[in-house]
């Protein structure tokens, strides 16, 4: 059995410029087909617009709001909601100034910064 709690993972920052805590990956278990994360996003931050070519994303949001651009489309987002990241599609999501927005990234395949292309 896997366990991991948030407060074992060490945060670090990714390609895209968002801090993340690893929760379960192939780094810390014997994962194989997809990863989970916990992504942090400064009050007023965004990421940097990039895409996956591999990996398909689920992002929920779990504190905070912003606003999430996929492919050329802007749409509000706040705490409880869920949004698919197709692989090749084009993204960045934005903290609203008011506070940080938390989200929870689950990957597949894994996460991997080899597989993260910016679109500065």
């Amino acid at each position: 059995m896997e366990i991991r709690s948030r407060d074992e993972a060490v945060p670090f920052t990714t390609a895209d410029g968002s801090t993340i805590r690893s929760l379960l990956d192939r780094t810390n278990a014997p994962v194989r087909n997809q990863s989970l994360a916990e992504a942090t996003i400064a009050p007023g931050e965004a990421t940097v617009r990039h895409h996956h070519r591999r990996s398909e994303e689920i992002y929920y949001v779990v504190e905070g709001s912003g606003l999430m651009e996929l492919d050329g489309q802007t749409a509000r987002v706040a705490a409880g909601d869920a949004i698919l990241i197709p692989p090749g599609a084009s993204h960045t999501i934005r903290a609203d100034a008011s506070g940080p927005l938390r989200l929870l990234c689950a990957c597949a395949p894994p996460y991997s910064h080899e597989d993260t292309f910016l679109e500065e």
